[in-house]
This record gives structure tokens, C-alpha cells and sequence, in this order.
């Protein structure tokens, strides 16, 4: 009878124990939080940051490109605002445009920029296979200083009619004395999804696409490769919608989730069976 009894006492506190540790897991999946500083927010961040900046540059080119040589750019349905002058010249055969922003102006999107973007190509700029490339002279956004190249190739138009671009990205954003520097370089594919044809910018979004490689300013790498296409819109400074899936430094990837067309800072990232809600920056 003991040896029953014993027996059952163990069968009956395994069960307790089962119970126990099924109920703390489940707990803890639903209350799962992140930690690691990179995850919660971190990449994301910094990834949204670039792609914006990067699109914007490239937009504000064309602006300018349609834009003659002195004018102040002062419309709201530019990018630009009047915090932009523009001037054009040419250096050895080539095209130059420079784009000048006025000390602590604050530009139609918002945006304080300062330094200015210099843009050279050669033939006419909205020819198909026409290159620009885009470099930066003391170039600040919102006390941040921009620094690098890319170059823009134009690919003529795509199977849908739409306008698209090979964009190749090295660019480097500095965060500030001790704050360090986020290090960006890779491949984009932009696709004008609307507005190409008329004079209104506010009505321009853009599908991108491609792979990138992150270098945070902590040192943390990762590689971003775009699932879902990202769609940027103008006057909006979130990715509205997208996925990337990033490959982290341990080698485990996760998946990047922008949302579904909203203008807002929430995204999603997925962790093997975990999904997380973070906040952009």
C-alpha cells in the first residue's frame, strides 16, 4: 500500500508539475517582451531611417532636375519648400546639379536640412539609361549629417508602364558627437508607383526593392532583404507598408513587417513562432 500510495504521489505531482510548467509557458509567450536592444526597435530604426533618407535624396534630384538653374524652390508640393536653391553648371562634359539648403530651414516635409546635394549626369536626365550620381557637401538632416555617394540609373519603364531606377546605396548617417554612425550600402530597385506624369509631388510613391547591408552604430551588422516591395509615400515619414527579412548576427533571421498601407510608426517583427509589436522612431 505505500509503494501504491508513492507511486500515485508522484504520478499525482508530475501531473502538478506538467500543469505548472505548461501554464508558465504559456504565460510567457503572451508576455514575451524584447530585450535585446537590437530587436526591440533597433534595426528597424535605423533600416527605416536610410530607405527614407535614400528616397528622399533621389526625389529631391528630380525636383531639382525639372527646376532651372537659380530658382528657389518655395511650393509646398515639393519636398524642398523654399528652403532650396538651385543651381546648375557643367564640369568636363557633365551635367551638375546643386541643390542648396539655407541653415536650419525647415523644408515642406518637416525636415530641417542644411549643406547641399550635388547631382552629376551626362545627356538628358530622364532619358532611359541615364545616370546620376548623387554626393553630399556638409549635407545635414535634422542634425544629422548624411555623407557617401549613390548612383541612379534610369531603366527605361517596366512591364506595367511604370518608371523604375537600379539604386547603389554607400551611404553613411552620423548620429552626432558620441552617438556614432549607421553604415548602409547594397543594391535598391525604385519603382515610381504614382505621380511620375504630373507637376504635384505630393502625389509620388515608390515600390523598393533589393538588399541591403545594415551596419549599426554599435557595430552589429545585418543584411536586409526585401520580401514585400516598401511602399514610400510622399508627406508620410514611415515606410507605409513592406517586409524585409533581416538576417541577425547570430545568423538567426527575422522578419520585418511595415504594415499593410497606413501612414503610422507601428511594425511587427516575427522571431521564429514570436511576433513582436515595436514602435519606429
Amino acid at each position: 500500500m505505500r509503494k501504491s500510495r508513492f507511486f500515485l504521489g508522484l504520478g499525482t505531482a508530475a501531473i502538478t508539475v506538467g500543469l505548472f510548467m505548461f501554464t508558465a509557458a504559456c504565460h510567457r509567450k503572451t508576455n514575451d517582451t524584447l530585450t535585446n536592444a537590437d530587436d526591440n526597435g533597433g534595426y528597424a530604426n535605423d533600416h527605416a531611417k536610410m530607405e527614407q533618407n535614400s528616397n528622399d535624396v533621389v526625389s529631391m534630384a528630380d525636383v531639382a532636375a525639372a527646376t532651372g538653374s537659380g530658382a528657389s524652390l518655395r511650393t509646398t508640393a515639393t519636398t524642398l519648400g523654399g528652403c532650396a536653391t538651385v543651381t546648375r553648371s557643367v564640369s568636363g562634359g557633365d551635367s551638375l546639379i546643386t541643390i542648396s539648403f539655407s541653415a536650419g530651414c525647415t523644408c515642406a516635409d518637416g525636415k530641417i536640412r542644411s549643406g547641399s546635394i550635388v547631382v552629376k549626369y551626362s545627356g538628358r536626365y530622364k532619358d532611359s539609361g541615364s545616370v546620376h550620381t548623387i554626393t553630399y557637401d556638409n549635407y545635414f538632416v535634422n542634425g544629422n549629417q548624411l555623407s557617401g555617394s549613390k548612383t541612379v540609373t534610369n531603366m527605361g519603364t517596366n512591364g506595367s508602364g511604370q518608371v523604375y531606377y537600379t539604386v547603389n546605396v554607400n551611404d553613411t548617417l552620423n548620429l552626432g558627437t558620441g552617438n556614432g554612425e549607421i553604415v548602409w550600402t547594397g543594391i535598391r530597385t525604385r519603382t515610381w508607383l504614382s505621380g511620375y506624369s504630373t507637376t504635384d509631388r505630393t502625389d509620388d510613391s515608390y515600390l523598393i526593392s533589393g538588399t541591403t547591408v545594415l551596419t549599426r552604430a554599435n557595430g552589429n551588422q545585418f543584411t536586409m532583404v526585401i520580401g514585400t516591395p516598401l511602399l514610400i509615400k510622399w508627406g508620410c515619414a514611415w515606410i507605409e507598408a513592406g517586409t524585409v527579412t533581416v538576417t541577425r548576427p547570430s545568423g538567426v533571421s527575422a522578419t520585418l513587417n511595415y504594415g499593410d498601407g497606413n501612414c503610422d510608426s507601428e511594425a511587427q517583427l516575427t522571431i521564429g513562432t514570436h511576433t513582436y509589436n515595436i514602435t519606429l522612431k
